[in-house]
């Protein structure tokens, strides 16, 4: 039943590794869909940011509690028909699989794309963040491309932040996603 997916709320998670733009676009993303935004990096545990702030990287075991936090603050918007947008790196295929399962399939994904140069620029550029760029070359590692799974929408972030949002918009068009 595709159409009675397309007229209930979704949620949308606007992925990538450190330093990608995230929460930039996902804020504009907000605005423009008229939807909630949730700064995925706030509800990391705090072990899980004293981690990522000293360089270790996260091991799947740290990301489990992180990711289901993430999967309860979209599914209680979802089951009072609000839609919502969140930012979570959600690096890899069985993070992406199991917050589709706590949003109840109802999920789309932005995946901002760049190379690590520019990432890096990014991340040298960032003021007060905890995440260190030594850890860009642990996540880029990590990160399982999403290319060819259901409900993603690719950005390439070789752009402005209000042109990566135009194009992510349109790609969420396509998909049956509005604001």
């Amino acid at each position: 039943m595709p159409d009675e997916q397309m007229n209930r709320p979704h949620a949308i998670i606007v992925m990538g590794v450190s330093g990608c733009g995230k929460s930039s676009v996902g804020e504009k993303l907000a605005e423009a869909l008229h939807l909630v935004f949730v700064e995925g990096d706030a509800l990391h545990p705090a072990a899980n940011v004293e981690k990522m702030s000293k360089g270790i990287p996260l091991t799947d075991e740290d990301r489990m509690p992180w990711l289901d936090r993430i999967g309860e603050d979209m599914k209680a918007p979802l089951e009072k028909s609000e839609g919502i947008i969140v930012s979570c790196s959600a690096l890899k295929r069985i993070y992406r699989d199991r917050l589709r399962a706590a949003a109840g399939g109802n999920l789309f994904f932005v995946y901002l794309e760049g190379s690590r140069a520019l990432l890096m620029k990014r991340m040298g550029e960032r003021k007060g963040h905890f995440m260190p760029v030594s850890l860009l070359d642990s996540q880029l590692a990590t990160l399982e491309v999403p290319t060819g799974e259901p409900g993603v929408v690719t950005v390439d972030i070789d752009d402005t932040i209000d042109g990566i949002a135009a194009t992510a918009l349109e790609g969420l068009a396509a998909l049956g996603v509005t604001g």
